[in-house]
């Protein structure tokens, strides 16, 4: 069987994606063959595999699978990427409303590079002696550091991602770093298992922990209609650049907007043996 598929990036993080608005391609059973495809050395190479369906009442649907092949939780670079796909194909304008696996969202095309992406809100995060746990769509432990450049993320990241608390469900797990008047962030991702050069869900975690943690390094008040009240955190991962805009209120975070680049990296078809 051929599948046509697109591949994006969002600031390092790469997705193959699937027009499957027919459901003639794959489905949430298809384990085996979406991480053949996502095998970045006997498929197309990937940290995930996107799905745009259709879904009554939205412009489509986002079925997001992690590259071992299983359906996974948000993934917010793959949330813009597949927004910047719907406006190529010409499904939406300007602007959308999406379903994913944690619920609606709301995005914006502001360039055909730039996309902005609503996010969950957040009402509980744990604090602990040296970190910080909350789910921002995906479960993220993140912890600061003075220096990221020299972890090593992936041994840190598994001995967290796999210890007794979180080794059953999994969490992905993010390193900080304060530079300036921005944030520099690495990501050791469940599902991947392995470091990404970016994550969506991970950077709106780190940018609200940091908030939280009162470090002198605050984000840039956010003027405007869209966030009033509220503030914008630059973050730098291994891949790229992104924003974070957020309001605070009272104990919960809302208005979360994740911003950066999409872009069509290449097309293609693989066959697949069924």
């Amino acid at each position: 069987m051929g599948i046509p598929f697109y591949k994006y990036q969002g600031t390092g993080n790469d997705f193959v994606v699937v027009d499957n608005r027919e459901g003639t391609f794959l489905t949430r059973d298809d384990h085996d063959i979406i991480e053949k495809i996502c095998d970045r050395r006997f498929g197309v190479g990937a940290d995930g595999l996107m799905l745009l369906q259709n879904k009554e009442g939205y412009d489509f649907e986002m079925v997001y699978f992690n590259a071992d092949g299983y359906e996974g939780s948000m993934c917010g670079n793959g949330g813009r990427c597949i927004v910047a796909f719907a406006h190529f194909l010409g499904i939406i304008g300007a602007s959308c409303r999406f379903i994913a696996v944690d619920g609606p969202h709301d995005a914006r095309v502001i360039a055909s590079r730039w996309i902005e992406l609503k996010m969950v809100d957040v009402t509980q995060v744990e604090k602990g002696a040296d970190f910080y746990f909350l789910d921002t769509g995906s479960p993220h432990y993140v912890t600061f550091s003075s220096d990221v450049a020299a972890l090593d993320v992936v041994t840190e990241g598994k001995s967290i991602r796999y210890s007794n608390r979180f080794k059953e469900e999994g969490t992905n797990v993010n390193f900080v770093q304060t530079n300036g008047n921005e944030l520099i962030v690495a990501t050791y991702e469940r599902g991947v298992e392995d470091e990404t050069l970016s994550c969506g869900t991970g950077v709106t975690a780190a940018a609200l922990a940091h908030y939280l943690r009162g470090e002198e390094v605050k984000g840039e008040e956010v003027r405007g209609e869209e966030v009033k009240g509220g503030h914008e955190i630059g973050i730098r991962a291994k891949g790229g650049e992104l924003k974070v805009k957020f309001a605070r209120n009272n104990n919960s975070f809302e208005d979360i907007w994740l911003c950066g680049p999409a872009t069509q990296v290449f097309q293609g078809e693989i066959t697949i043996d069924i």
